[in-house]
């Protein structure tokens, strides 16, 4: 089906951390909230909108948020609580749709093409928006349009707690007048970049030769252009929790050395929430799978609050190693898998992370994309496989 024929929706709930806090204390209603580490060099998480007002927003120093509103309350988090909401609003969403997408923990993309002739999108999508915010107290916007990107962008015009249709021919007006870090995938380098061109509003955008944002971003420079003009023919990925990453290491000779076996654990760890953060994904699930030398094999796993962070993930797959290796025989195999998966920012679950750690984490993906894995890792890793390549004397490993 031609992508002028489709109707997608895109729904996200409202400063969903905040939200919920709010249903599980009725202080929090109408107050400036901060969600985030507590000590200053932490992060916030998420804020509410009577924060905004003051400038304050999410990933920003928490110290500043706090000069910025001081009168703003603090509150830790909870990401039992928030991973469980999201199931809720999920499962309301997959029982009505016929085909969504999960792009984040509180962000959907539903694929109503088709579906017009029977009832109307918008309205189906207003009923359902109706039922998310009854069956689960959570406000909610959407924004209904021909494609992914204008109904993202519908929906954050929409918010708070509301809902906007871009009708087919309209797209074009409507992101005409707005400005270019509306756009998704134009960030602060890039709009910094488009500032000091002259670029501010996305109708710029409009009237500019494809070549030349080519010329300027490379192939990025193409899908900004396609962007602003209101062309995006990216399709609704079907959501399934049962996506997994894993990896497994059988060992040439059995063994019983437990200091091998983290070893070996922290770095399949390691290994695989870099990848995580490379497709931009979190998990809600960890297990750990052993082999004896009989054979015999056991697995245990274990729900967590969405993540993607190596301090978390390796704290959990120790410990249940822990639980798991009871019979004190030599083993075969070991293994540690993640599944639950869902695409997430590494930074909405930082509430006692600092910024020195965020930055950490960034710098060391990008040289393990750059120079290979493991180039930087844990020294309890070094052990275990190849490093590639070493960067300060440029020999490989």
């Amino acid at each position: 089906m031609s992508s002028q024929s489709r109707h997608i929706l895109h729904m996200d709930l409202d400063s969903f951390f905040v939200s919920v806090e709010r249903l599980y204390d009725d202080r929090l209603k109408n107050k400036p909230i901060l969600i985030g580490g507590s000590g200053d060099r932490g992060v916030v998480a998420a804020c509410s909108y009577e924060a905004r007002k003051f400038g304050v927003h999410s990933a920003m120093p928490m110290r500043t948020a706090r000069q910025l509103c001081p009168e703003a309350i603090l509150v830790r988090g909870d990401f039992e609580k928030y991973s469980q909401k999201s199931h809720e609003v999920t499962e309301i969403i997959r029982e009505d749709v016929p085909l969504f997408e999960k792009s984040s923990i509180d962000e959907f993309y539903i694929d109503y093409t088709g579906m017009d002739r029977f009832f109307g999108c918008f309205k189906m999508a207003q009923e359902l928006r109706k039922k998310i915010s009854k069956e689960t107290g959570l406000p909610i916007s959407m924004g209904l349009s021909q494609n992914k990107t204008v109904s993202k962008v519908a929906t954050g015009e929409a918010k708070p707690d509301n809902e906007k249709q871009i009708q087919k021919g309209e797209e074009k007006p409507f992101l005409a007048p707005l400005s270019v870090r509306k756009i998704p995938m134009i960030g602060e380098k890039t709009s910094h970049t488009l500032y000091n061109m002259g670029v501010k509003k996305v109708q710029t955008l409009q009237n500019m030769p494809a070549e030349l944002l080519e010329a300027t971003f490379g192939k990025n420079g193409r899908l900004i252009w396609e962007k602003a003009n209101g062309i995006d023919h990216s399709l609704v990925t079907p959501y399934s929790e049962a996506k997994s990453i894993s990896s497994e290491n059988t060992f040439e000779q059995d063994t019983i050395d437990i200091k091998m076996l983290e070893a070996h654990l922290v770095a399949m760890t390691e290994q695989l929430a870099s990848k995580l953060r490379q497709k931009q994904q979190l998990t809600a699930c960890v297990s750990v799978k052993i082999r004896y030398s009989d054979f015999d094999t056991h697995t245990i796993q274990q729900r967590v609050p969405y993540t993607s962070t190596d301090h978390t993930l390796i704290t959990v797959v120790k410990g249940l190693f822990k639980k798991l290796y009871n019979r004190r025989m030599l083993i075969r195999l070991i293994g540690v898998r993640f599944s639950s998966l869902v695409h997430g920012n590494y930074q909405i679950n930082l509430f006692e992370d600092s910024e020195e750690q965020i930055r950490l984490y960034q710098a060391l993906d990008r040289l393990n994309i750059k120079y290979g894995d493991k180039t930087v890792c844990r020294a309890i890793g070094m052990q275990v496989g190849r490093r590639r390549f070493n960067p300060f004397n440029g020999v490989g490993i």
